[in-house]
């Protein structure tokens, strides 16, 4: 019962506080919404400079396993070459 009650109570409210914001928006003068626009478009120029620079960091940590990965390849080839002279001397 209280659930329904609480329900209720946030539809009642947030309803009115809906329609008043949309007509505010709707509103806007011109000056006021260029503004906004500008001020969209920095914040998109800002996320894309995040973007890139977390690419950079990608990039850089993508070269570091290249270059351990490859390291731990060619030092198990070059065990797995010293146990085969072991081996092939041993015979």
């Amino acid at each position: 019962m209280t659930k329904c009650y609480i329900v209720r109570t946030m539809r009642t409210t947030f309803i009115p506080t809906i329609s008043v914001m949309i007509f505010r928006q709707s509103s806007w003068p011109d000056a006021r919404l260029d503004a906004f626009r500008d001020q969209v478009n920095e914040n998109f120029r800002d996320l894309g400079q995040r973007v890139d620079h977390q690419s950079n960091r990608i990039d850089s940590l993508q070269h570091t396993i290249l270059v351990v990965g490859g390291g731990l390849f060619a030092a198990f080839v070059a065990v797995l070459a010293a146990m085969i002279g072991l081996i092939a001397t041993q015979i």
